[in-house]
């Protein structure tokens, strides 16, 4: 369950109606986009129940991907960790130290990548291959790289659904399927009915989506993640790629920060305080059931407040003392807390997310679902490989 305690708001004297944003909302969910169709129950992953029970007897799996192929299952498998005997490798950068254990250990693949040519996934999956390994590869049926490498495999071949961009794809078969395979049930991640259906949540969500306008209006485009989840930082980081390549073109746009807390009271916050006022602020806060308690037999006579407290209770009051200074130097922030952890609320946040983004970015006229700007490097990149080649 997400609870938005409070929610950001900038008012400008010219800025646009609530209805004109009720109005985008009304023909998005009319549209009914692939993308729309991926949050809900109805949508039918590429892949099977038969397929998902016969790769179960794997108990460690490498994910292996770039950006939006991999930001979301990483995030999920983060968020809702559990006991389970299933060990799961992200391999979502070049990274020289790669473990030699983890190449030569016997494991399955799941390698994904929309275009079949991501550069960074066919030199991962090059390295991190071996003999004894399952492949499973998830990209378009197209004429690519890694579907010619899937075939002379003979590997399974999921088809990624051609409609649905990267960082939109996480409630599609790029997160569910490695969703399955942690045991999660992929149903319960999509959520489109109950968010739509929750007049509190589209409250903040045309709320969220007018103040930040607003904000991008006055110059304010960092966007800072105070974060107090320790299991939520993989969370941000598919929100910080969600937010910045959809919204940051034509030389607009927002530039998402993630901030983990409280750590970052010792380095950042001063900043925040007291820096340049072009930042606005999200504090996320996750309850916790079972939390560490404090050793009162071990604590001085000038720290006997802690007496009787627990990890959760300090931590909370570091998140409400946070706001409270907010409050007082009048710093733009909402706030959402998380009450129960699960696939459910995952999803919801999943789609809350997705659609505040996309909202946005048809308010500032811009296309939320495209990124001109880093094809630009992948050609520059292949262009000096062939010529250190030849």
């Amino acid at each position: 369950m997400i609870f938005f305690k409070k929610n950001f708001f900038k008012k400008l004297n010219n800025q646009p109606k609530i209805s004109i944003i009720k109005n985008y909302l009304k023909k998005l969910i009319l549209e009914d986009n692939e993308i729309l169709q991926s949050f809900k129950k109805s949508y039918k992953n590429n892949y099977n129940r038969l397929l998902v029970n016969s790769l179960q007897k794997y108990k460690t799996i490498s994910v292996i991907g770039m950006g939006g192929s991999i930001l979301g299952s990483k995030a999920i498998y983060s968020f809702l960790k559990k006991k389970n005997n299933k060990h799961f490798i992200f391999i979502d950068n070049l990274n020289s130290n790669l473990d030699k254990k983890i190449v030569e250990k016997k494991k399955l693949n799941l390698v994904i990548s929309k275009s079949g040519n991501t550069l960074e996934t066919i030199v991962n999956f090059n390295i991190a291959e071996n003999r004894l390994d399952k492949n499973i590869f998830l990209t378009e049926n197209d004429n690519s790289y890694l579907f010619k490498l899937a075939n002379k495999f003979k590997s399974t071949i999921i088809n990624h659904n051609q409609l649905i961009g990267g960082r939109f794809s996480v409630l599609s078969e790029v997160g569910m399927l490695p969703a399955d395979l942690m045991e999660f049930k992929s149903n319960k991640f999509r959520r489109f009915d109950n968010v739509i259906n929750n007049k509190k949540l589209l409250v903040s969500l045309i709320d969220g989506v007018l103040s930040q306008y607003n904000f991008i209006k006055t110059k304010k485009t960092n966007s800072v993640i105070l974060n107090y989840d320790e299991n939520s930082v993989d969370l941000f980081n598919w929100y910080q790629q969600l937010v910045a390549e959809s919204l940051g073109k034509k030389k607009i746009g927002i530039l998402p920060v993630i901030s983990n807390m409280p750590k970052d009271n010792h380095s950042v916050m001063q900043n925040y305080l007291d820096g340049q006022r072009n930042n606005f602020f999200t504090f996320f806060y996750v309850k916790e059931r079972v939390s560490n308690k404090i050793r009162d037999e071990k604590l001085n006579k000038s720290h006997e407040f802690l007496k009787k407290k627990n990890l959760e209770e300090v931590l909370y009051s570091q998140f409400t003392a946070t706001q409270k200074v907010f409050d007082e130097k009048k710093i733009p922030y909402r706030t959402i807390i998380i009450q129960k952890r699960n696939e459910e609320t995952l999803g919801e946040l999943f789609i809350f997310f997705m659609l505040e983004t996309i909202l946005l970015g048809k308010l500032l006229k811009i296309n939320p679902y495209d990124q001109p700007a880093v094809e630009l490097i992948k050609q520059e990149t292949i262009k000096l490989l062939k010529n250190f080649s030849s």
